[in-house]
């Protein structure tokens, strides 16, 4: 079966385990929501961290939304300069009967790192 990707992006409050679980459970609902994925239809998720959030893992919230048989991979982020602070990346990749363009998820400030994804401006 065919394997799509979709990415998305946010920021955690605070270096803290709740605040990096609530922000990136936040990104996987909207993320669900915006493409209408379930769990069956997950591969894998690949999380990646800026170097200020070490509190927690963020696949975490993905175990906490149910995510029991899907593989999770974390990493921390290359410190590159403009890049939103306390920031969580995510790559779900999805398996469906077609392949299809998933809509992406960029939360709180993070729309910065795909301008072409912004609404026009009048």
């Amino acid at each position: 079966m065919p394997v799509s990707g979709v990415r998305g992006a946010t920021v955690a409050r605070e270096n803290s385990a709740h605040a990096i679980w609530d922000a990136t459970e936040e990104l996987l609902r909207e993320l669900c929501r915006l493409n209408a994925i379930t769990e069956d239809e997950v591969v894998a998720a690949f999380f990646t961290m800026t170097p200020d959030l070490d509190a927690a893992y963020p696949a975490y919230a993905a175990r906490r939304l149910g995510w029991t048989q899907v593989p999770l991979l974390g990493a921390v982020e290359t410190p590159v300069p403009g890049v939103p602070e306390r920031m969580i990346r995510v790559l779900i990749e999805v398996e469906r009967p077609t392949r299809q363009r998933l809509t992406p998820a960029y939360l709180h400030g993070t729309l910065s790192l795909r301008p072409d994804l912004a609404p026009p401006e009048d």
